[in-house]
């Protein structure tokens, strides 16, 4: 149940007030914010599961507290932990569009797609308040560079004016991010994301503005969600998507300790099945990290899955989508602002 803001009202000393999505509560536990001093903001990956080159990752952490979240690992490296920590200490990056202007003026920038994000969802809660992301759209924007982003989060609306612009003077895609049509299987298993049905309105919201929005179905899970897939590629398609893309389930780390334990939690009866069916599409195990099949899993199950999702696209006429690599082949719109110059004019 949704808590009241008079349950807990803001406190007036605290510079931040996190929002959440209409319809969805605030975590049982308070969100720390860790100030993250990056000398960079743009990461780049050669990875071929990949549909991108470069990303940036205003925030390390999520909000959303999904317990397949394969990002799960990176909060150890700065010696927090993968669980709850990783749900409710966020580390920002609060010079992330300084950052990127910055990396934009180097003379090796090329022009390249950006990726919002490619590791954590660049509109959790906290993008409210903070305008990270928002505010790192516009320098992409100043510079005409191409954009894709992916989120579940209905903050995203906030920004249609900005996704327009970019659209108009770049180019942009959006994709949402989505692997459940039953909304309390998604509030278990991704308990602070928005809900499905907000996310098919989002979707519906972009499309009717003109924005190119597609779905990514991810992470389809064996034995959870794969029977809804064909319903979520068939709502999203009424809703307005042009495009679809989907990843298996990736449990590096541990990640799998987390993702276990939710569903022996919230799925008790049907956890051994779950588990026996992941192991179906990794060989035997609960995950493989080998490129070219970390995202789709490899044997029968996987098999199936690869072509349920084919086959109904092209019934949805529904394009297959790589964000990044397949823009950047027809070129870049990138280019630098023309430099003010303090020179007076003799005349």
């Amino acid at each position: 149940m949704k808590s009241r803001e008079t349950d807990n009202p803001h406190n007036r000393f605290q510079p931040i007030a996190v929002e959440y999505d209409e319809g969805d509560g605030p975590p049982p536990s308070p969100v720390t914010i860790i100030e993250d001093h990056a000398r960079s903001i743009l990461s780049e990956n050669d990875s071929p599961d990949l549909g991108f080159s470069f990303s940036a990752n205003p925030y390390r952490g999520c909000q959303h507290a999904c317990s397949y979240c394969y990002a799960r690992p990176t909060h150890e490296y700065l010696d927090l932990g993968a669980g709850t920590d990783f749900d409710t200490k966020i580390v920002v990056k609060r010079q992330a569009p300084e950052l990127l202007r910055a990396a934009f003026e180097k003379p090796s920038w090329k022009g390249a797609t950006v990726m919002f994000s490619g590791v954590t969802d660049c509109y959790q809660p906290i993008e409210k308040d903070l305008e990270i992301t928002r505010r790192c759209l516009e320098v992409c924007l100043e510079y005409r560079n191409p954009v894709s982003v992916i989120s579940k989060s209905a903050l995203v609306e906030r920004d249609l004016d900005l996704f327009l612009a970019l659209a108009k003077e770049a180019r942009f895609h959006l994709s949402v991010s989505l692997a459940f049509t039953d909304n309390e299987m998604s509030r278990a298993i991704e308990p602070w994301a928005a809900s499905p049905d907000r996310r098919f309105k989002v979707i519906e919201t972009m499309a009717k503005a003109g924005v190119s929005v597609g779905v990514m179905c991810a992470p389809i899970i064996p034995g959870v969600n794969d029977s809804q897939l064909v319903t979520l590629l068939e709502r999203a398609a009424e809703a307005g998507a042009t495009s679809a893309g989907w990843t298996l389930l990736r449990l590096p780390g541990v990640t799998r300790d987390v993702f276990e334990d939710r569903v022996r939690v919230a799925l008790p009866l049907a956890a051994d099945k779950i588990i026996h069916r992941i192991r179906e599409t990794r060989g035997g195990k609960l995950y493989d990290a080998r490129f070219g099949v970390r995202g789709r899993g490899e044997g029968p199950y996987a098999d199936m899955i690869a072509t349920m999702f084919d086959t109904t696209i092209k019934r949805l006429g529904l394009t297959a989508r790589l964000d990044g690599h397949d823009e950047d082949a027809k070129g870049t719109t990138f280019r630098r602002p023309a430099k003010k110059s303090n020179q007076l004019t003799l005349f």
